[in-house]
């Protein structure tokens, strides 16, 4: 999304217990889409959370292709490493 044009920026962040994706329509503003992994929700909600620019969190599942769902596809894949 960032090579199409959609997102000017992104930023990653790691803690011992979080680990957060952030996409930016411009970097002076709030993230415009927030993917979060909690692997401590694991077994309850599911790891992963995708939360909108305002805090709601619009996703919530144990798998990440679920949990981006709502996202466009045409424009994002995932890549295995």
């Amino acid at each position: 999304m960032v090579a199409a044009g959609h997102w000017r920026d992104y930023a990653m962040d790691f803690d011992v217990d979080l680990a957060v994706f952030c996409a930016f329509r411009r970097h002076c503003e709030r993230p415009e889409v927030r993917i979060e992994k909690r692997p401590s929700l694991r077994l309850k909600q599911g790891a992963f959370a995708l939360i909108s620019e305002h805090g709601a969190v619009l996703k919530r599942g144990h798998d990440l292709n679920g949990v981006l769902a709502p996202l466009e596809r045409r424009l994002m894949r995932l890549v295995k490493a």
